[in-house]
């Protein structure tokens, strides 16, 4: 039996998670923290916080997203959905999917650490924990890669077409980024978001002729 990588990440993600919600020690050695990066060279943690949440609804969140978007992305045959174009297995092959999987994912958790550095660097009491930035940036690429499928929010129980979910989805970071005064990083997901936006171009430029044509 073949375990994707997108198993392996989130078994690993929930292990760690698990153990550091009861271990201190744990939390402190891989939580992000701008400030040690800069004056301890600790720059491991732009990595290790992907692996620990603040608890179990912030972990489920992350992952159930991370499961449902990335199996579309990854390897959904195109005529299960409406709206899903071939993924990336099929697109390029097991072994380059999982790649490109990778570095969506690492890749973009650690871009999605440099707006907070920047802004944080000497503030010693900025953490933030989470995958919610690497998270985003494989949400941002599916979007890209398939702007026509239906996406729900918990709480409005309605389809919303992709290419109008991610707009929808910046403005409200930035407007909450803007706004301040919450324990959300914010400016994680706008960095995560970008990235996997790139990525894809990147990767496949048609992709932005696509969803300019379906836009206009």
């Amino acid at each position: 039996m073949t375990i994707s990588l997108l198993t392996i990440i989130i078994a690993a993600t929930g292990i760690i998670s698990y153990n550091a919600f009861t271990n201190r020690s744990l939390m402190d050695k891989m939580i992000y923290s701008p400030y040690r990066c800069k004056h301890n060279n600790e720059f491991y943690r732009t990595i290790t916080h992907l692996f620990v949440h603040a608890d179990w609804t912030h972990l489920l969140f992350n992952m159930m997203s991370l499961y449902f978007l990335g199996n579309v992305f990854l390897s959904a045959p195109p005529d299960t959905y409406v709206g899903i174009s071939a993924g990336l297995i099929e697109s390029y092959g097991y072994l380059p999917g999982q790649f490109h999987l990778f570095v969506l994912y690492f890749a973009g958790g650690l871009f999605a650490t440099l707006i907070p550095y920047f802004r944080n660097k000497d503030n010693p009491n900025y953490l933030a924990l989470g995958a919610s930035g690497a998270v985003s940036s494989v949400i941002f690429a599916a979007i890209i890669w398939n702007p026509e499928m239906k996406l729900m929010l918990f709480f409005i129980p309605i389809g919303i077409p992709a290419y109008i979910f991610g707009p929808l989805y910046i403005a409200f970071e930035i407007y909450m980024d803007k706004r301040g005064n919450s324990n959300v990083a914010h400016d994680a997901h706008i960095g995560g978001a970008i990235f996997g936006i790139i990525y894809i171009l990147f990767l496949n430029f048609d992709k932005a002729k696509e969803l300019v044509n379906l836009v206009f």
